[in-house]
């Protein structure tokens, strides 16, 4: 057998020092510098958050209260809407309602002494909700 004698090439091989950066061209630089603001902001975008938070507190918790009550009335109507389109509960929910109607107002609004128990009450509950008690 012949032996083959390994030659080594250059080719596509640089003879720079190892771990030697290049420098990057003029172009590259407003690049550079366009991301290196974007990552200074980038980093700094949970302290922007956290003092908007803490400065906005009680308006972004009744926004958010607004928003869930929405969405709330919006899951109980279309409960409300399913229910309805079922045959017999329809017109058994509006019996219920003229039944309770009608005693409502033969419990408080029939006599005049029960329309005072019904202010008494009523102002009561808002004592309670504003607070003045």
């Amino acid at each position: 057998m012949e032996t083959q004698e390994t030659t080594t090439s250059n080719v596509g091989l640089s003879t720079d020092s190892p771990g030697a950066m290049s420098k990057p061209s003029p172009a590259e630089k407003p690049v550079q510098e366009w991301l290196s603001i974007g990552s200074d902001f980038l980093s700094k975008m949970f302290d922007y958050i956290g003092d908007f938070v803490s400065k906005y507190d009680k308006q972004l918790v009744n926004l958010l209260l607004f928003f869930l009550a929405v969405i709330a009335v919006r899951v109980v109507l279309s409960v409300l809407t399913a229910i309805n389109d079922f045959p017999l509960l329809s017109p058994l929910f509006e019996l219920i309602g003229l039944g309770y109607t009608g005693w409502f107002v033969y419990r408080y609004l029939w006599k005049e002494s029960n329309r005072q128990e019904l202010k008494t009450e009523l102002d009561a509950l808002k004592s309670q909700i504003i607070g003045r008690e």
